[in-house]
């Protein structure tokens, strides 16, 4: 490289040789200096100006200097002393290659005049390099069965130093198979990896190697080459496992897919040698490979089907590995697997028989069915434990055999309270965590006639308006039956017989609906209240019945029409003739009409009023009392004769009335007196027939009042009835002949009257309007509940 470069300078030299002819002179003298590299920067080489023997005072105006034709200047002169110094580090490896001298040549110019002189510099070398190798590591693949002798070529190594200070020798680590031979070539040295010993790959299947290259400086520098050698595989062995013999234990039900072993040989061959491939054996069960499979490769067993405890408890699987050299040799072991019972199967409930209808006459003990259980899974996880969850009047009963039972009756059955049984037996294992079944059987309870028809209440009570439409439903009567079919089917009767048959003889009732008819009309003034009983019995077998007390009142119409009593004439028509004096006063009582209604409460409350009168100013009428007196005294001018039309009218809803006629005759007073004697006896005659009537009237009523105490007595001594009636007696009355009833229903109390009400009395709108209501004086305790009285009042007549 330095030759190189000395030629480039005298090319660039010959530049100046035009102006060394005109303008200086040549200068031949030569000056020679060694410099060792790598030196600092400004070490000074020699003192060039001296030695070229030039004028160091004039150095400085004669532009003393190196002239340089590259890039790099390596050396520059000091114009002061005449220096030649080192300017720029020097590496000689790279000014010069090889181990050859290494010369710089420098140009060195003055002018004035101008003068050249060469100056060469020797860069000595110096030991900074150590040797390398090209690449860092070389591998060589050896055959394990490669005779000893065999030579493989190392990589040479390289430094860039010259002389003493390149490579001198290489050395190899210790090892029992491998040596190194130098073989000197024109300028290198080549080393050689020689093999001196046969390899097994099966004990030591890879040698690391290292290789030192190594100079001859001071001291000395080294490199490194690491050498891999790879010994390749001969198939001569076989796959090993690592046992002959696995055994392992899994639960039933382990997931498909999961792997549960892996087996593992070994062949210390390498490649296609040592690849194992692991297969099941050829003669194993069916069972085998639809419950397992094996990897070929990573020799893993995996779950391919399900596994079931109570199907196989242990499987044994034969496997061999294989490797794939040629031939290919193989190995052989047994796995043995057994299968862990889990509690996956719940127990089952199988019902032998089964009575789904039981009566409910049944005794308890009945068996009504038979069970068996039974659970797949084995000891603890297959003991059973049955019992019945739902609170029924049944049970169950072991049997003499393990896991068959009955189920009984343990109590009285009733169809009316539970028709139907829904029982809920549970079966559990004692596995953990427990599983268990449930089975229902449904049971129905057939009706036996165990129960007789009844009545809500007993007695009934019934109201009902006199003159009823024959043959038209009155009220009805029901009874319930909780059995079921033809013991629920229900038949009324009235009983027809005692001291009621006049009554129910008048009476029809439908035996399918208990609709009551009457045969006949009844009448309030005749029959006030009536008593019959009837019969509801079932269609059963046999037949099973009840009977009701029902108590029947009869509300009275307004169908009686006032009847004139006084004055009443000898044809029985309602007239009559009275005389009085002229000389009478004012509020004389004429006389006083009587009259009698046989209907009750308004409908026989009966009001006077004057219909026709000849002279208003001289008479009035009292509208309760129905007394004719005179309103002041009579004149001369006053006519003799007077007739006075009264009519008598009831309070019904529809009034019903009648008339009677008095004809006041005026007479003087010794007239008067005479005719009064025989008017006195025929008026006694009339008095005593009024009486006669009277008394039989009073005589009936008071029977009829003995026979409703008696009544009262014993519905009283029963106390079976909700309502009550009463028969009060009306105390302001004066001048017709009135009755009064009373009754009670719920927290109401009812009156009936007759011509006068009592003070107090208050009149609640219905369908009556002769119906009041009373306050209600009852007391807490001790009060009868039901109470009738019934008191006929006699109205007398009282004279003028």
């Amino acid at each position: 490289m330095m030759r190189k470069k000395r030629g480039a300078q005298k090319t660039c030299f010959s530049l100046y040789l035009p102006f060394m002819l005109f303008f200086g002179k040549w200068a031949t003298a030569e000056i020679r200096y060694s410099i060792p590299e790598e030196v600092k920067d400004g070490t000074v080489v020699g003192n060039a100006a001296k030695d070229l023997g030039l004028d160091i005072a004039t150095l400085s105006d004669r532009r003393f200097r190196v002239v340089s034709e590259s890039k790099d200047t390596f050396f520059a002169v000091n114009q002061d002393n005449g220096a030649l110094f080192v300017h720029t580090k020097i590496d000689r490896e790279e000014l010069c290659q090889g181990s050859g001298v290494c010369l710089m040549e420098l140009k060195i110019l003055v002018e004035n005049p101008l003068e050249i002189h060469y100056v060469i510099v020797e860069i000595t070398d110096v030991n900074d390099h150590a040797p390398s190798f090209p690449e860092k590591e070389q591998i060589f693949e050896i055959a394990e069965h490669t005779l000893p002798g065999k030579r493989f070529q190392l990589h040479t190594a390289r430094d860039p130093d010259a002389g003493i200070n390149s490579i001198r020798t290489y050395s190899l680590t210790s090892n029992q198979h491998f040596e190194i031979d130098i073989r000197q070539s024109d300028e290198d040295k080549i080393p050689f990896l020689v093999l001196k010993r046969s390899l097994d790959r099966e004990q030591t299947g890879k040698h690391l190697l290292f290789v030192t290259a190594t100079d001859g400086g001071k001291p000395p520098r080294s490199g490194t080459l690491n050498v891999s050698i790879i010994v390749l595989d001969s198939n001569d062995n076989r796959p090993v496992f690592s046992k002959e013999i696995y055994q392992i234990e899994i639960q039933e039900n382990v997931p498909v897919g999961t792997s549960v072993l892996k087996i593992n040989a070994t062949d210390p061959d390498e490649g296609a040698n040592g690849e194992i491939e692991y297969n099941l054996g050829k003669t194993l069960k069916k069972k085998v490979y639809e419950v397992f499979e094996l990897d070929k490769s990573s020799g893993v067993i995996r779950i391919k089907g399900a596994v079931d405890y109570e199907e196989n408890d242990i499987y044994k699987l034969d496997i061999e590995a294989s490797d794939k050299g040629t031939p290919p040799l193989t190995g052989e072991c047994r796995v043995i697997i057994k299968i862990k019972d889990v509690n996956d199967n719940p127990p089952e409930i199988e019902v032998t028989s089964l009575s789904d209808t039981v009566g409910e006459d049944s005794k308890p003990g009945t068996v009504i069915s038979l069970l068996s259980v039974r659970d797949k899974d084995s000891g603890v996880n297959g003991k059973i434990i049955l019992s019945i969850t739902s609170d029924v009047p049944f049970k169950l009963q072991p049997s003499y055999k393990e896991n068959i039972y009955s189920v009984i009756t343990k109590d009285v059955l009733d169809r009316e309270q539970v028709s139907q049984y829904e029982i809920t037996i549970k079966a559990a294992d004692c596995g953990e965590p427990p599983l268990s079944t449930f089975k229902t059987l449904n049971i129905q309870i057939s009706d036996v006639n165990d129960n007789s028809p009844q009545f809500t209440k007993n007695p009934l009570q019934f109201y009902m308006l006199e003159n009823n439409v024959v043959g038209k439903s009155l009220f009805s009567v029901s009874a319930t039956d909780n059995d079921l079919n033809d013991n629920a089917v229900i038949v009324y009767n009235i009983v027809r017989e005692g001291s009621q048959s006049d009554i129910t003889s008048l009476l029809n009732v439908n035996p399918e609906n208990g609709q009551i008819s009457a045969l006949k009309r009844f009448d309030f003034e005749r029959l006030k209240t009536f008593q019959f009983h009837v019969v509801a019995s079932d269609s059963g077998t046999p037949s099973l019945s009840s009977n009701v007390t029902v108590n029947v009142f009869i509300l009275d119409q307004n169908d009686n029409a006032p009847v004139i009593l006084y004055p009443v004439s000898s044809n029985g028509s309602a007239e009559g003739v009275e005389e009085i004096p002229r000389n009478v006063n004012a509020g004389y009582v004429v006389t006083k009409v009587r009259a009698y209604d046989a209907d009750i409460g308004y409908n026989g409350w009966l009001l006077f009023s004057l219909q026709e009168v000849t002279e208003h100013s001289l008479f009035t009428l009292d509208r309760y009392t129905g007394q004719i007196k005179t309103l002041r005294p009579f004149t001369e001018t006053d006519e003799a004769e007077h007739k006075l039309v009264i009519l008598v009218k009831d309070n019904g809803n529809v009034s019903l009335s009648a008339t009677a006629t008095v004809i006041v005759k005026v007479v003087e007073p010794k007239e008067a007196f005479a005719a009064s004697d025989v008017k006195s006896s025929t008026k006694a005659d009339e008095d005593t027939n009024v009486t006669f009537y009277l008394m039989i009237t009073l005589g009936s009523v008071s029977a009829l009042f003995l026979i409703s105490i008696i009544v009262l007595i014993a519905m009283q001594c029963s106390k079976t009835t909700e309502y009550t009636s009463k028969y009060l007696q009306e105390a302001n009355y004066d001048g017709t002949l009135c009755h009064s009833i009373q009754y009670r229903s719920g927290d109401k109390r009812y009156m009936l009257v007759g011509p006068r009400m009592s003070i107090g009395s208050t009149m609640v709108p219905g369908s009556h309007a002769n119906t009041l209501v009373l306050p209600d004086r009852r007391g807490t305790s001790g009060e009868v509940r039901l109470y009738l009285y019934f008191n006929l009042y006699v109205c007398y007549f009282s004279f003028i």
